[in-house]
């Protein structure tokens, strides 16, 4: 089975295309190319946690720092996690590439 970017997994639309892209706007994980391959996504797909502005469970998400719990008990941040193992990008990383 093939690697789901944050979008894919939460079916949010937001996504150059999706269906709520006229309502919400595109998402900054679905265009940040900074991030793209970051643990196996496309642009930051698989990073989204660690980037400014994205938007889950209905609510707009301010920075990593405000948003770092609510993150990392997400289903998909989880996902990643497990899937990427000992190859896993941490968020301190991540920033340095979006900084």
């Amino acid at each position: 089975m093939a690697k789901q970017n944050c979008w894919e997994h939460k079916k949010c639309g937001r996504n150059p295309g999706g269906a709520k892209v006229a309502e919400l706007g595109v998402c900054p994980a679905a265009t940040e190319t900074r991030t793209s391959g970051v643990n196996g996504g496309k642009n930051g797909g698989r990073a989204c946690w660690a980037l400014r502005g994205t938007f889950c469970g209905g609510v707009a998400q301010g920075s990593f720092a405000s948003k770092l719990a609510s993150c990392t008990a997400c289903s998909f941040y989880q996902q990643v996690k497990t899937e990427e193992g000992k190859t896993y990008v941490m968020a301190r990383e991540i920033l340095t590439r979006v900084a």
